[in-house]
């Protein structure tokens, strides 16, 4: 029986990669620091874990608690790291440290006692903006906002001559715009995996992962999914807050289908190459504030505009999934509205620590909302 290492795998999308995997027959183990803004200042082992796997404290950065937790593993799937683009934008120091050093710290040992399948988390953050086509059908990776075009409040993007791109699905093959701190890690992770990968034969997948939704995410944390900052605000009766005027799209996948594409990573053939990992489909942000009220029962509460940015925040990005489902045999399985409604039920009884307005204001302060 193979044994998968997870690192950051008591978080969200690791402890479903566990249920998974040992669903599969794989033996697990997990790495996890239980970071206070994910799990809680108690750093107990959270009760959702699954009992059959096996979890030890520890930080990614830290050489001899990655050596002790590769003890006789035979795959790693690398999770591990800070997540949010607003946060990143001013810890950088510690963005860098978890996910880069961390990430170094890993590879380095692994270069010692290699395993026989890497997988590395990655973003569609790295992509910037999603991919567009122009007035006369031509295929465009547009540039970034200008400062001066957020400003007016101009929220399109356009083309040369001032006319809106059409936001199209966005391929692997779209070149990387990092936009963030968040987005400059995560296509760090990716790359230095690959290349150390193919530098010591251990064969490589990176999975870039989209807006992952579901049960199990911090409530607490003001900069994780946007789906449960939003939850956070309705769970206490409080307007979820939209950035910019609402209608910038997304992809939004279940967090089952990741764990998914996490054992469909762990076994093909086709490795040293990145794949996307999405529902394909893309959502306004402002329809999905709109449609979680509703399901949790509050319709009443509608969304507050704000007709603010924020530095890194891009426009539209939503994925093409035609490499991950010819080479992985990846296809989502549940789709958004069984997903809301599963979100729902879980929500029903949660209590979340509403830190949104802290988080904006934080970043209002420093001058990266406006």
């Amino acid at each position: 029986m193979k044994r998968v290492l997870i690192t950051g795998g008591a978080g969200f999308i690791g402890s479903h990669a566990a249920d998974v995997l040992l669903a599969a027959g794989y033996e697990v183990r997990l790495l996890d620091n239980l970071s206070p803004q994910v799990h809680g200042s108690y750093r107990r082992r959270p009760s959702y874990l699954n009992a059959d796997a096996e979890l030890i404290v520890g930080d990614v950065t830290d050489a001899f608690a990655v050596e002790r937790s590769l003890r006789g593993v035979d795959m790693l799937i690398h999770l591990a790291a800070a997540v949010g683009v607003g946060q990143s934008m001013y810890e950088i120091a510690s963005y860098v440290r978890t996910n880069e050093l961390g990430t170094a710290v890993l590879l380095q040992v692994l270069a010692k006692h290699p395993v026989e399948r890497l997988v590395v988390a990655s973003s569609m953050s790295v992509y910037g903006e999603g991919s567009c086509r122009g007035a006369d059908g031509t295929m465009l990776s547009p540039d970034e906002r200008s400062a001066g075009q957020l400003k007016r409040a101009e929220w399109e993007l356009l083309d040369a001559d001032g006319r809106a791109l059409e936001p199209v699905p966005t391929a692997e093959t779209k070149p990387p715009s990092l936009s963030s701190i968040y987005a400059l890690n995560k296509f760090a992770q990716e790359r230095m995996c690959l290349i150390t990968g193919k530098a010591y034969g251990i064969p490589t997948v990176g999975l870039r992962f989209f807006n992952v939704f579901g049960p199990r995410q911090a409530l607490s944390n003001p900069y994780t999914g946007v789906l449960a900052i939003f939850a956070a605000r309705l769970l206490n009766a409080r307007s979820p807050l939209v950035f910019e005027d609402g209608l910038q799209r997304r992809d939004f996948v279940h967090v089952r289908d990741v764990a998914r594409a996490c054992l469909l990573a762990l076994e093909t053939h086709h490795t040293g190459d990145v794949y996307n990992v999405g529902s394909g489909q893309s959502r306004s942000i402002l329809s999905v504030a709109h449609d979680l009220a509703r399901v949790m029962g509050c319709p009443a509460i509608t969304p507050t505009i704000t007709g603010k940015y924020r530095a890194g925040d891009i426009r539209h990005c939503f994925a093409d999934l035609g490499k991950s489902r010819a080479r992985l045999g990846f296809a989502p399985q549940v789709t958004f509205e069984d997903g809301l409604d599963e979100l729902a039920g879980y929500l029903a009884d949660q209590i979340a620590d509403d830190q949104a307005e802290r988080a904006s204001d934080e970043l209002m302060r420093r001058g990266l909302v406006a």
